[in-house]
């Protein structure tokens, strides 16, 4: 008997610990809704701060209701515009819930772009690839060779509705947001990811004529950020990574699923190019790929991002 616990109680034990920390990733912590607050001194001096609710990666499965409902109560906290940066489905069919979820938010100034899963449903794949990607350095289509028999979504159904409610969409374009006495300018890309950026076509920096210009894109790849950063956007606002999705605790995430760092995988942090210095926002996204529908030390998030005056 004693031999038998040496030689079974451990692994078992493991296995024990395995399946508490999978149940709790599954079952709680995806479901974990969080509201990250941060503070970013971009704004001119004497300018009101504004409050910008950054939503992302919803990656929205027909039938997740308490996902729904925690999306529209976002629109309790009266931002003074929301930028959505993409991502919205994981299933085709998922369209009327992601316009339902979104609904109290388009009732407010907005601006878009878009992400590979809305462009194309996710593929069941093994999470190690993650892992071997972030060693060879490939990710997406970036160095892989393109994908076979992927499944397209009905993104121009989220694309009229988003035009519709009056959200600026700024896949390799750039855009304007009035809000009342100021003027935001924006400059977004297409989905680096699957690389439908196109910089060459937004190129020039921000517009002078504004109060304020921000970048905005999906994915965080560096080739995007140096261009923003060397071209003097005050804040890059950019989602895609899922805060690492399953992370250690103590340690943070393994992989970002680009080519940027892990220790900038979410939140707010700086990106330098061209002899300037750019802030540069993460956010970890409120959802998962329907087949890894699970978060481990990272739970759901949108952003509440107050921009406050520069400090002389």
């Amino acid at each position: 008997m004693e031999t038998m616990r040496a030689r079974y109680g451990v692994p078992l034990g493991i296995t024990a610990v395995g399946a508490a920390g999978l149940a709790y990733a599954a079952c709680f912590e995806v479901r974990s809704f969080r509201l990250r607050r941060i503070t970013v001194p971009v704004l001119p001096r004497g300018m009101r701060p504004l409050r910008v609710l950054q939503v992302s990666d919803i990656h929205m499965v027909s039938g997740q209701r308490k996902k729904q409902r925690w999306l529209q109560s976002l629109a309790g906290l009266r931002p003074d515009f929301v930028v959505n940066t993409g991502d919205n489905l994981s299933d085709p069919e998922g369209v009327p819930e992601v316009l339902d979820a979104l609904g109290p938010l388009m009732e407010f100034p907005g601006a878009y772009v878009f992400g590979s899963n809305d462009y194309y449903g996710p593929m069941l794949r093994n999470p190690a690839r993650y892992l071997l990607e972030k060693t060879s350095g490939k990710h997406g289509l970036n160095g892989n060779p393109p994908a076979v028999g992927a499944i397209h979504n009905p993104w121009t159904e989220l694309r009229d509705a988003f035009d519709a409610a009056g959200w600026v969409g700024l896949s390799n374009t750039r855009g304007r947001l009035k809000l009342e006495d100021i003027e935001i300018a924006l400059t977004g890309l297409d989905d680096p990811h699957i690389k439908r950026d196109r910089y060459a076509e937004v190129a020039g920096g921000p517009d002078s004529g504004a109060d304020l210009s921000l970048a905005v894109v999906h994915a965080p790849y560096l080739r995007v950020l140096d261009a923003f950063a060397a071209d003097r956007y005050p804040l890059i606002l950019a989602g895609h990574t899922h805060g690492g999705q399953l992370c250690i605790p103590f340690y943070g995430a393994l992989v970002t699923n680009c080519d940027l760092d892990t220790r900038r995988v979410k939140g707010l942090s700086q990106h330098q190019a061209g002899g300037h210095t750019s802030y540069l926002h993460v956010s970890a996204g409120c959802g998962t790929n329907r087949y890894t529908p699970v978060r481990f030390a990272c739970p759901p998030e949108a952003t509440l991002l107050t921009l406050t005056p520069q400090t002389p």
